[in-house]
């Protein structure tokens, strides 16, 4: 493989044209990463097309140039394991445009729009995974189910992590509503006698020391001073009753 020490100027300067613009406005679901000390050694992150077995999968390749590059093609590779007709166990891609149809004028971008569509149209006709373009070929939904197994198992995505503080918003909106739903069940007559039930009366009876009576007491206690102040009442009338009789009786003698 070739490195940046021995490649020619001119192909530096275009390779570094091209991998700049690759990351400015890369490829639908290509990703480059660029390694300024060796433009030789490309890497790229490829997403499985949507409809195909590949679909949700992130897929690692690596394209590496030769010292003569561009007058004889670059070699790729798939360093994520994949079941693909087209790519071999150990990685290597056999697609036309890195081979016969190869041309200089060729560029990375059009390399790597290549490779992707061989994961949506597979040719199991010039397969180096024999038993994937066999199976390819005569049960494709057995390729399907060994090409989806193979993606979950090796290139899924990685699942997007919670955010504390959504979820902490979340959490307290939820203790918010159902405040809100306790406080709404409850009638509001019933709130205002409950809550005046509770607070303590100035009148009601004591123990010498301030503190409140019992319940139970306390209604005894009722009891006897309302039976009391009857009798107070009751006798005060008979009292009241008998200085009108006295009275009565004075006036009779004087006649």
């Amino acid at each position: 493989m070739a490195t940046n020490e021995n490649l020619p100027p001119n192909v530096i300067k275009q390779l570094a044209r091209e991998l700049k613009n690759l990351d400015e406005t890369p490829p639908e679901g290509i990703k480059v990463a660029v390694n300024d000390d060796n433009f030789a050694a490309i890497y790229a992150d490829i997403e499985g097309p949507a409809g195909t077995p590949y679909e949700n999968g992130i897929f690692r390749m690596k394209l590496t140039l030769s010292h003569d590059f561009p007058q004889s093609p670059p070699k790729g590779y798939f360093l994520t394991k994949i079941f693909h007709p087209n790519i071999a166990t150990n990685g290597e891609i056999c697609v036309n445009a890195l081979k016969k149809d190869w041309n200089p004028s060729l560029g990375l971008r059009h390399v790597l729009i290549v490779i992707r569509c061989l994961l949506i149209e597979p040719f199991p006709e010039s397969a180096l995974n024999e038993q994937a373009g066999k199976m390819l070929l005569e049960n494709y939904e057995e390729y399907a189910r060994h090409a989806k197994l193979y993606t979950g198992i090796h290139a899924l995505k990685p699942k997007p992590k919670f955010k504390t503080g959504s979820i902490s918003e979340s959490t307290t909106d939820l203790n918010i509503e159902q405040k809100n739903t306790v406080i709404k069940s409850v009638d509001p007559k019933n709130a205002v006698s409950g809550a005046a039930a509770q607070l303590p009366s100035p009148l009601a009876p004591k123990y010498e020391n301030g503190q409140d009576l019992p319940a139970a007491l306390t209604s005894s206690t009722e009891t006897e001073v309302s039976v009391a102040q009857k009798k107070e009442v009751a006798l005060a009338k008979v009292q009241a009753d008998k200085k009108k009789m006295d009275a009565r009786k004075k006036s009779l003698k004087r006649l």
